[in-house]
């Protein structure tokens, strides 16, 4: 049986987060139920409101949102439903067939994606799906809110009624209009409406002369409003039928709330079910906003934070643009109590305050903000002793308060106990009160009840130290700037650095040195030790982030060799694809060249037209089929692979012209070229080999085709042996 005290909720500033969570509400009913909310005393009913928050959180993160859940409150509709022979107004009505519309979405919603959202499909099942309601609302209700004319027929035959009745009220007011408005007996608007019926609008002079009942007049008394006596018999006959049909919509608006009625218990259940989305939908929001999770929940006794923050600190430094610390808490049986230890202003309390508060609201049913490697245990009983406890109304000083207070943990606190209590043993004398606190801490060691305290005493530092269950942590501080870095460490005690921030402050070194002079020897010690021990550990610490930036930094640098060996390659490929194109052109103008040649020898232009048709042939039968807009990227990218080389050949060409400028020309001597020797264009790369010499021109073999290029253009790469 989970028991939280009120006062423990308080401390930990639970309601400012039940108050940050009802923003997100969005309907009244839903704000009142989660400023309710309490810690749940039952843990499979706790498993199951946390797998609801978490299932509905991820909806955000997928494409199957979970539909609106806005609803009006149906309160005083449930009221009426419970009163025999009362009945509905068309607005209610309404109202319920839009409450009926909106858990039936919701529910065939869930049935539809009931892989995504088991758990809320299971807290829906026992809820029935019915059009009953909508579909005879809708029967007798219009769209406009109207009820309508074939509601029943007694209701047609009455509207018909009333309908011809107003024909012939129109009628036989015109009649009256035309015949006064001829005699002039009528102003000049002619006519008007009084109590929703038509009047003329008589002068005074004329009144008597125009018969009827008369209805008022104007403010200046010229203007005589009067019904005219043709229409007074069939208006008198219209209220009557308006009463009737007003006694027929009550009898409709009777039996269609009998009918509802019977679905007096669904609707309830339907309020309750919409009322409860909302709650849910409301706590995933906020925990969408302070990045929470769901954590592990192990039976086993341990309890470790990883990166957690206080949510309310989360948001407040959010919106002013600051950082927010996280922070790495663990407990466990075989360190069941943490001593936090440190300066003042140095994140203690905050860092107490974050593991209460986060314990409570896992208790709640809330997601918490910590790494996904979380885990945490549930408690029976959360304690808490937290901030000036002076008790005006009790004429309690803040000593005789704790002493209360630690009187009614000695009397709760058991194996399944959290106790978190800043400042232990403050308020009396520090070496009285310092020996007492100890003497509770040791009680609640050998409940093995687990805890977090923070302390300046001594004595409690080195009860941690000893006990073996028990552990030191502090919260650093730079020594140089003597300003906290909101990080919690394990396993050492914290200096207070009380003389170094009085020596900050301005206090003369003078007086510093009278205060060491004041107390013990050995207590200087033990808390400059406890200080050179934290400085080293800053360090230590500082070290480590180097390396580690250190290391992200060759990382980084690798990622960009990677990209531009990656960029290279695809040039390469590219210039590849260049060479290969243009030594295809080369072959084919070659092939042409000779065409001409041979046709300017023999004159054969059958023999041309069809070598050169065969060539076509040859030259189609190697491409692929691609459709236009392919063809113009494919265009677009040769072009712009062409302009690069173009350029970067630019640049060697001038490059090389700038070299030859320099250098000494010195001649050597040509050499004589044979059939066999290997051999390139000047400033070409292509090699091949002569085939056949003659006239001064070389038969030179590339591989894929042979040219005939002047011996001069030539120069020897490899002579035949």
């Amino acid at each position: 049986m989970v028991k939280i005290h009120e006062k423990t909720l308080k401390d930990l500033e639970f309601y400012s987060v039940l108050e940050q969570i009802s923003e997100h509400t969005i309907t009244a009913l839903g704000r009142e139920a989660v400023l309710e909310i309490k810690p749940i005393e039952v843990e499979a009913q706790l498993l199951r409101e946390l797998g609801y928050v978490n299932e509905y959180l991820s909806s955000f993160d997928n494409d199957n949102r979970i539909p609106n859940h806005g609803f009006e409150p149906i309160h005083k509709e449930l009221k009426l439903l419970k009163i025999e022979n009362t009945f509905l107004e068309v607005q209610s009505l309404q109202k319920l067939v839009s409450t009926s519309l909106t858990v039936n979405g919701i529910l065939k919603f869930l049935q539809k994606f009931h892989e995504y959202y088991p758990k809320l499909l299971q807290y829906s099942e026992h809820i029935e799906i019915t059009t009953g309601i909508i579909e005879q609302v809708d029967q007798v209700v219009d769209r406009f809110g109207d009820i309508k004319h074939d509601a029943s027929p007694e209701l047609s035959h009455i509207r018909q009624e009333i309908g011809k009745l107003k024909g012939k009220i129109n009628s036989s007011f015109s009649s009256a209009l035309s015949r006064y408005h001829g005699l002039d007996y009528l102003d000049d608007i002619r006519e008007s409406v009084v109590e929703n019926r038509r009047v003329l609008a008589v002068k005074a002079m004329y009144r008597r002369k125009v018969k009827g009942a008369i209805m008022g007049g104007s403010k200046t008394g010229s203007i005589v409003y009067i019904e005219p006596e043709t229409t007074l018999q069939y208006t008198r006959e219209l209220n009557n039928l308006e009463y009737e049909e007003k006694e027929e919509v009550i009898k409709i608006l009777r039996a269609l709330t009998d009918y509802i009625r019977l679905f007096l218990p669904l609707l309830n259940d339907y309020q309750t079910f919409l009322t409860k989305i909302d709650v849910i939908a409301s706590k995933a929001k906020y925990a969408k906003s302070i990045n929470a999770i769901l954590p592990k929940i192990t039976n086993e006794r341990t309890l470790c934070y990883r990166d957690a923050y206080h949510p309310l600190l989360y948001l407040t430094n959010k919106e002013e643009g600051k950082k927010t610390f996280p922070q790495t808490i663990a407990l466990s049986n075989d360190n069941r109590i943490m001593v936090i230890s440190g300066p003042n202003a140095g994140g203690k309390s905050i860092t107490l305050k974050t593991v209460g508060l986060l314990q409570v609201m896992l208790q709640s049913a809330m997601l918490i903000p910590v790494h996904e490697r979380s885990s945490v245990c549930l408690f029976d009983r959360i304690l808490s002793d937290i901030g000036d406890n002076q008790s005006i109304e009790n004429h309690l000083s803040t000593y005789s308060y704790r002493l209360k207070q630690m009187n009614y943990f000695l009397k709760k606190v058991n194996s399944k106990t959290l106790f978190l209590i800043d400042e232990f043993g403050t308020g009396s004398d520090p070496e009285l009160g310092g020996s007492l606190a100890e003497t509770f801490l040791e009680v609640f060691y050998e409940r093995e009840a687990f805890g977090i305290i923070t302390t300046h005493y001594s004595n409690l530092k080195l009860l941690a130290n000893e006990l073996p269950h028990m552990k030191n942590a502090n919260m650093l501080f730079n020594e140089r700037s003597l300003e906290p870095m909101y990080k919690l460490v394990t396993g050492q005690a914290g200096s207070s650095f009380t003389f170094e921030v009085a020596q900050k402050n301005g206090i003369p070194y003078s007086l510093i040195n009278r205060s060491k002079k004041k107390i013990e020897r050995g207590k200087i010690r033990f808390d400059a030790t406890i200080a050179k021990l934290q400085k080293e550990r800053s360090k230590l610490e500082r070290t480590e982030r180097k390396l580690k930036d250190h290391e992200k930094k060759k990382l980084s640098e690798a990622e960009k060799l990677e990209e531009t060996n990656a960029k290279i390659q695809k040039k390469l490929e590219s210039f590849q694809e260049l060479y290969d194109s243009n030594q295809r052109l080369i072959y084919l103008g070659q092939k042409v060249n000779d065409l001409s040649e041979k046709y300017f020898e023999n004159k054969r232009k059958r023999e041309l037209m069809s070598e050169l048709f065969r060539l076509v042939q040859i030259e189609n039968a190697k491409r692929k089929k691609t459709s236009a807009k392919q063809k113009r990227i494919e265009k677009a990218k040769e072009k712009q692979v062409q302009q690069e080389a173009e350029q970067k050949v630019a640049i060697i060409r001038k490059k090389k012209k700038e070299q030859k400028r320099k250098e000494v020309p010195v001649e050597k001597p040509k050499p004589i070229l044979k059939i066999g020797d290997r051999v390139r264009m000047h400033d070409g790369k292509a090699i091949g080999s002569i085939d056949d010499i003659e006239k001064g021109k070389a038969i030179v073999n590339y591989g894929m085709f042979t040219t005939s290029v002047n011996l001069d253009l030539l120069e020897l790469v490899d002579a035949k042996r």
